[in-house]
């Protein structure tokens, strides 16, 4: 009876010289830059620059008192601000694609059960990282910034600047966004046996406190916002524990399934 670990080598004979792989690099980063491009060329088309940034700022200046407006304290703000978030949107919105050239260039470098750990831990680290950033914008956005404007004192003329606008908003989507992706982390740490699946669950009480911390830091003053944060950074901590039990079964490497078979 043949053993299970003098089976070939999967990868045996797709060696290639390092020339290549880095001609191979090349082309593959080439495309996602195309790709990048050309989603920036139509962005730049419809709806447009400027039209990007009103969708943008829709949450702040739809909280603003009744008149105001947000202002452009640089000379060149009105021209370049609209230019770098078509430049963000176009890059969230080619992200998949951008993540597919990495995938084809190191898949092959890859045993089968490896791809089956890589393949959904990508597609849901990109799909977690949108929906942290649209539940920033469409629900958070619209709790935080009515509540900051009654915080201002009545002698003070509100008129944000648009690109201190962009750059919170930037920060909010990225601290959203990483903070969605709790449950890739609790499958990678899992995986790589750097914490088992008891320690994750006795870890749930301070993990609670970590993400209040966290979500006291990085969300607008308001109690609102940081429940926001806090409540789903707990789900889906849960969700990765349950997550990392499926996953540590489906991606192990046909050797351990051997190992642990009984004799």
């Amino acid at each position: 009876m043949s053993n299970p670990t003098d089976a070939p080598d999967e990868l045996a004979g797709t060696e290639q010289p390092f020339i290549q792989h880095l001609v191979e690099l090349r082309d593959r980063l080439l495309k996602a830059v195309y790709g990048v491009g050309a989603i920036f060329a139509v962005l730049c088309f419809f709806p447009g620059p400027s039209q990007m940034y009103d969708y943008l700022a829709m949450p702040l200046v739809r909280s603003l008192p009744e008149g105001s407006k947000m202002i452009a304290v640089g000379v060149v703000s009105p021209f370049l601000v609209p230019i770098k978030v078509t430049v963000l949107a176009a890059l969230a919105a080619s992200l998949p694609w951008v993540l597919y050239q990495i995938w084809a260039f190191v898949a092959p470098g890859l045993y089968r059960h490896e791809k089956r750990l890589v393949v959904p831990l990508v597609a849901a680290s990109t799909l977690l990282f949108y929906t942290g950033a649209a539940f920033c914008y469409f629900f958070v956005f619209g709790q935080a910034f009515p509540a900051i404007q009654r915080m201002a004192p009545s002698a003070v003329a509100v008129s944000p600047d648009i690109e201190a606008y962009l750059d919170f908003v930037v920060t909010m989507f990225i601290a959203f966004g990483v903070a969605f992706e709790v449950p890739i982390v609790v499958v990678i740490l899992a995986r790589m046996g750097v914490v088992t699946i008891e320690q994750l669950k006795a870890f749930r009480t301070y993990f609670v406190v970590a993400a209040a911390a966290v979500s006291g830091l990085v969300t607008p003053p308001d109690p609102v916002s940081m429940v926001a944060l806090l409540v789903p950074m707990v789900i889906l901590y849960e969700a990765g524990i349950w997550s990392a039990q499926l996953f540590m079964r489906y991606s192990k490497a046909p050797d351990a399934d051997a190992a642990d078979a009984p004799a």
